[in-house]
C-alpha cells in the first residue's frame, strides 16, 4: 500500500560510524533531557515520563543511547520500557530495540510482548528519524517479525499543532504510523525542532492521546 522499495531501502543500516551522541534536531536525545505527556487510552487518563539516561549499551557493534519510557494509567504504572537509539554518520537516528514490560495494579509483570533487540531471533535496526526527512519517505522502525513492525510515512515538515507546553505553528515533522500487526490502527506523531515527539494521536482504530506537558533539556 505505502510502497514496497521504499520499505526495502530502509531497512539497510546506513554508511558510516554510529554514535550514542543523538544530535537529529528532530530527535535531540541529550543524556538528562525529559519528556513529560499527559493523554488518555480508551478513556482512561494516562501520563508519560521519558528520560535520556546516561548510560550506553553496544548493540552490534553500534553504541546506543538508552531511554526510560514509563507509562501511568490512572496514577499506577502500567509500562516500563527501556530504549535503545544510535545515530549513523549521516545523522539518520536508528532504533536497535527495546525491552518493555506491562505490569498489573501491583507491579507485577505481566507481559514482555513487544521486546526485541537488534541481531537477536532475526530482528534488525531500523530507522526512527531520518537524518533529512523528506514527504512520502517511508521507513521501518521495528525489524522483528511478528513481534514488532512499526513503520511511518512522513507527511509534512510544515505541521502546527497546540499542546500543553507551547503552541508550535510550522517547522514540524508530522508522521503517519501503523504497523502490519494491527492493519486497522493508524496514528499520527508531531516531531517539534529541537524537541522531539509534542505529540501523538490515534487517527484511527484507537482512542489515544499524549501531548507534550513540559521538557527539560539535558547536557
Amino acid at each position: 500500500m505505502f510502497g514496497l522499495a521504499a520499505l526495502a531501502i530502509a531497512s539497510v543500516v546506513a554508511p558510516g560510524g554510529f554514535s550514542a551522541e543523538i544530535t537529529n534536531p528532530y530527535l535531540p536525545l541529550r543524556p538528562g533531557s525529559t519528556w513529560r505527556f499527559r493523554g488518555s487510552d480508551e478513556g482512561e487518563p494516562t501520563t508519560e515520563t521519558v528520560t535520556v539516561t546516561d548510560q550506553t549499551k553496544v548493540i552490534q557493534g553500534a553504541p546506543c543511547v538508552v531511554l526510560r519510557d514509563r507509562v501511568f494509567v490512572k496514577g499506577k504504572l502500567h509500562e516500563d520500557t527501556t530504549d535503545w537509539y544510535s545515530q549513523a554518520g549521516d545523522g539518520t537516528v536508528w532504533y536497535f530495540g527495546e525491552q518493555t514490560r506491562t505490569v498489573d495494579s501491583k507491579g507485577r509483570t505481566i507481559s514482555r510482548e513487544g521486546s526485541w533487540q537488534a541481531g537477536v531471533d532475526g530482528a534488525r535496526p531500523g530507522i526512527f528519524m531520518p537524518a533529512k526527512p523528506r514527504v512520502g519517505a517511508i521507513h521501518r522502525q521495528e525489524i522483528y517479525k511478528g513481534h514488532a513492525e512499526d513503520r511511518f510515512r512522513i507527511d509534512s515538515l510544515h505541521g502546527s499543532v497546540d499542546v500543553p507546553y507551547r503552541r508550535f505553528r510550522g517547522n514540524l515533522v508530522v508522521t503517519h504510523e501503523w504497523t502490519p500487526l494491527e492493519p486497522d490502527v493508524r496514528d499520527r506523531k508531531y516531531y517539534a525542532r529541537g524537541i522531539g515527539v509534542v505529540r501523538e494521536e490515534s487517527i484511527r482504530g484507537g482512542n489515544e492521546t499524549n501531548s507534550l506537558v513540559s521538557f527539560s533539556r539535558g547536557r
